[in-house]
């Protein structure tokens, strides 16, 4: 008859040597059951995220003044995000890994133009946030940076915005009210209006600042920005074209442009007067008498407009001009006076960033 063994070892000596046991192959089968569905959890698939590229004033003190920040928001987010760069559209090299996304969104309607040395009550801000909320604060806290987004109000332009009222209205869209608006010398970028769907960007500690030198501003760099665990030909990376210009080292525009009241009465010269302010970090204390001039050295560059056209450039180094009588007559004919009014322009310069944000400010006689 035949018998089932199962082979427990086999080796050549003198002989080959095999032990074998008795058994029944029957008792190892499985008991039959139902048959199940055999299911897989779904793969992870990434998509190229949503990433803003910003030039931006000094927001962090920690921060040298000519890197730019990087913000960027991906569902599922990638755990890990890399950021390659070059100057041309091959030879990408690894520049930075960034560890979490940043609070994006963008806005649901239009946003109008305000007053920048004020709060502004008269527009309200709707934000469409792609995840993460927003809070109501104090303004002792608002004075102290907190609740602080920008705004591109066109390509590459950011108005820095401060909220103190924050209202959930639908899922993930709030409406911002009690506005401070052109923060840190953005008043130029306030849009009017800044049209619906413009990207905005929470700065906060989810930003990241870009590992460049001082040498990289400047040049038109290409960028790959994606998951860190793919190659940078998967479709989940994203590539844009950015160059940082440094608009950290750009000096803050000037204010309190003023004129002496004599000269209502009498024409002649014209001095014009203003205050300096400053892009220092701890330049916004109470108790200084003057605020740090945080320059190489003080130079500013005031222009007499007719319209947009430019008549004349004057230059000091100190935080007023003299428009003399005869430059006026050269320019207009006659010196000014009485029922006149003169547009002008005034710039604080820089030995490393150039000509920084304007002031223009119209004055009447």
């Amino acid at each position: 008859r035949q018998l089932e063994f199962r082979l427990a070892s086999v080796a050549d000596l003198n002989a080959r040597m095999i032990d074998a046991l008795r058994t029944d192959a029957v008792i190892y089968g499985a008991r039959p059951g139902p048959e199940r569905d055999v299911s897989l959890p779904p793969p992870t698939v990434y998509g190229p995220p949503d990433l803003a590229m910003m030039d931006l004033p000094i927001i962090d003190e920690d921060v040298a003044d000519y890197r730019p920040f990087a913000a960027m928001y991906a569902s599922p987010w990638f755990g890990q995000a890399a950021v390659y760069r070059s100057p041309t559209l091959d030879g990408f090299t690894l520049l930075d890994v960034i560890g979490r996304p940043a609070r994006m969104g963008s806005l649901a309607f239009a946003f109008y133009g305000g007053p920048s040395s004020r709060f502004d009550h008269g527009n309200e801000l709707y934000v469409d946030l792609l995840s993460g909320t927003l809070a109501s604060v104090t303004d002792l806290e608002l004075f102290a940076g907190a609740n602080t987004l920008a705004i591109e109000s066109a390509a590459g332009v950011w108005e820095i915005v401060q909220f103190a009222n924050a209202e959930l209205v639908s899922a993930g869209r709030y409406k911002l009210t009690r506005l401070l608006r052109g923060q840190r010398s953005t008043e130029s970028a306030i849009g009017n209006p800044t049209p619906a769907g413009a990207r905005v960007v929470i700065l906060d500690a989810d930003i990241a600042p870009l590992s460049i030198g001082s040498a990289d501003l400047g040049i038109a760099y290409n960028w790959l920005v994606g998951p860190a665990s793919e190659d940078t030909a998967d479709i989940s990376y994203v590539q844009v074209a950015f160059t940082p210009r440094g608009i950290g080292r750009r000096p803050y525009s000037a204010a309190h442009v003023s004129q002496p009241w004599k000269f209502a009465r009498t024409p002649g010269d014209l001095t014009i007067s203003w205050k300096r302010r400053t892009r220092a970090p701890a330049g916004d204390s109470w108790d200084a008498i003057e605020v740090p001039l945080f320059e190489d050295s003080e130079a500013y560059e005031l222009e007499i407009l007719d319209g947009v056209t430019v008549t004349r450039t004057l230059a000091s180094n100190i935080a007023s001009a003299i428009y003399t009588s005869a430059q006026q007559t050269s320019d207009w004919g006659a010196p000014l006076g009485p029922g006149d009014s003169l547009q002008v322009k005034i710039y604080q310069v820089s030995q490393q960033f150039g000509r920084g944000a304007p002031k223009l400010e119209s004055l009447y006689f």
